[in-house]
């Protein structure tokens, strides 16, 4: 019995990394995204910030998130705080310039959510925005699909 769960969860994962090997992370339509694998909701003058699917694939499992303080002030392109994982530690950079309004404090005892929820539970900033013409230099969600297809493909 042991031996049928070993082969079928090396099944498992031999067939999630050749079947949905990269293309396949997920890209959510009405949130901008930066080069740098960050995304942004924006929803008035505030912004949710976090990682996307494609750069908590890449990190592999999130131990660790380095969250600023509250008042803290971001700029956009300029880092923030890290995301270390069992392979690297990775800059977490601003999408956005603004103010630090809320952390997600849940990552200090849960960072896996970044890996399990990226999008959702995993966010890691809420700012207030300090000049929503700067969304015009981010990505959407078919440019960043394209980006990181582009970006896989010179690896």
């Amino acid at each position: 019995m042991a031996t049928r769960l070993l082969w079928a969860s090396k099944a498992a994962s031999y067939l999630r990394i050749s079947v949905f090997h990269r293309g396949f992370s997920s890209v959510i339509k009405d949130l901008k995204y930066a080069e740098t694998h960050e995304w942004v909701k924006v929803d008035g003058n505030s912004a949710t910030v976090g990682i996307t699917d494609h750069a908590q694939d890449h990190l592999g499992d999130v131990v660790y998130v380095e969250l600023p303080e509250i008042g803290a002030s971001v700029k956009q392109g300029d880092g923030f705080g890290a995301v270390e994982s069992v392979k690297a530690t990775s800059d977490i950079n601003s999408p956005v310039s603004g103010t630090v309004v809320e952390v997600n404090e849940e990552l200090n005892s849960s960072p896996g959510l970044v890996n399990s929820s990226p999008y959702e539970k995993g966010w890691i900033i809420k700012v207030e925005v300090s000049d929503d013409g700067e969304l015009k230099n981010l990505k959407d969600s078919a440019e960043y699909s394209k980006f990181c297809e582009e970006e896989d493909s010179k690896h």
